[in-house]
C-alpha cells in the first residue's frame, strides 16, 4: 500500500489496495490513521459490491441509513444510497458546501462515495479543510468562537425533496434543529476543525438569522479558500472518502440529465460534536 499528497493542503491517494477483500488490521489502521490526518482519501480502479462497500464503511463506524430517507437505496443494502443522474430521472441537487446529515444529532463521522457510471470530465466533487479553516482564522476570532454553538436544521433538505425536477423522496416533517459546537474537538485526533456550513446551519445561538449571515458567511469564505480545498476530477472505479468531522464538499452540478451518473454512497455513524 502507498499513500501520496492530492494536494498540499487535504487529502491522499492511497494505492496499492483492494478494497472488495477484507483487509489485515495493519492495514485498516493505517488507512483509517490517514484518513483521520488528511481529512480525503481517494481509492482508484475499485469495483466493490454493495455488501463489500458497506463492509469497508463499517471499518469507520455502523454503516447508516439516510435518518431522513431522502434517497434511493440497493435493494437489500438500506445504508447504500443510490444517487443516480439519467434521462427521465434527474437527481437531486447538491452544489453547495456542506458537511452531511449536520443537523443530526451525531452527525455521521465519514462519507464514502463509489463512482460506478459518470459523464466524462463532468460533475467534480470539492472537499475543503475545516482544521485549516480553524487554524487560519485570527487569535481573537478562535476565542470569540470558542464557547459558540450554532444551530443546524433539516429544513433544506425538506425544500429540496419538494422540487419538481429531482429524484429525491418526500419528506412530511424533519426533527428540530440540533445545536453543536461552533469549533468541533475530533475524537480521534484532538484537533479542533470549524464546523459550520451554509446549507445547514441556518445561525448562531442567541442570534437571529439575519445577525447570524454576516458571520457565517466570513466563516465559509474562509473554508473555502483555493489553497484549502481539494477538486476531484471523477472516474469509473473511484472511491473518494471524507471525515465529515473536519470537512465540507460541494458537488459540481455542471450535468444534465442527458449524462447518465451513478454513484453508491454510504455513510458511518458519528458522535454528538464536543
Amino acid at each position: 500500500m502507498e499513500l501520496r499528497p492530492l494536494t498540499g493542503g487535504i487529502g491522499m491517494q492511497v494505492s496499492g489496495v483492494d478494497l472488495s477483500q477484507p483487509l489485515l488490521n495493519s492495514a485498516s489502521e493505517t488507512i483509517q490513521s490517514a484518513l483521520y490526518e488528511h481529512c480525503t482519501l481517494l481509492f482508484r480502479g475499485q469495483a466493490l459490491e454493495p455488501a463489500q462497500q458497506v463492509r469497508f464503511t463499517e471499518l469507520f463506524g455502523p454503516a447508516e441509513p439516510h435518518p431522513l430517507n431522502t434517497r434511493p437505496t440497493v435493494p437489500g443494502f438500506p445504508q447504500v444510497l443510490i444517487l443516480e443522474n439519467r434521462p427521465g430521472r434527474r437527481g437531486a441537487r447538491n452544489d453547495y458546501w456542506h458537511s452531511d446529515i449536520s443537523h443530526a444529532a451525531q452527525p455521521p463521522a465519514a462519507s464514502i462515495l463509489h463512482a460506478r457510471e459518470v459523464p466524462a470530465g463532468r460533475g467534480d466533487t470539492l472537499i475543503c479543510n475545516m482544521y485549516a479553516a480553524w487554524d487560519q482564522l485570527s487569535e481573537g476570532m478562535r476565542e470569540m468562537l470558542a464557547p459558540m454553538r450554532a444551530e443546524h436544521s433539516g429544513e433544506p433538505t425538506m425544500r429540496r425533496a419538494r422540487e419538481e425536477s429531482t429524484d429525491a423522496l418526500p419528506i412530511a416533517e424533519v426533527p428540530p434543529p440540533a445545536l453543536h459546537p461552533v469549533a468541533r474537538t475530533h475524537p480521534r485526533t484532538g484537533r479542533k476543525a470549524l464546523f459550520v456550513n451554509p446549507h445547514f446551519t441556518v445561525g448562531f445561538e442567541d442570534m437571529t438569522r439575519e445577525e447570524s449571515a454576516p458571520l457565517l458567511g466570513f466563516l465559509v469564505r474562509q473554508a473555502t479558500r483555493p489553497e484549502n480545498v481539494y477538486r476531484h476530477r471523477w472516474a469509473v472505479g473511484d472511491l473518494l472518502m471524507w471525515d465529515n468531522r473536519c470537512t465540507m464538499h460541494y458537488a459540481v452540478r455542471d450535468y444534465d440529465e442527458d449524462m447518465p451518473r451513478l454513484m453508491h454512497r454510504t455513510t458511518a455513524g458519528g458522535e454528538r460534536p464536543a
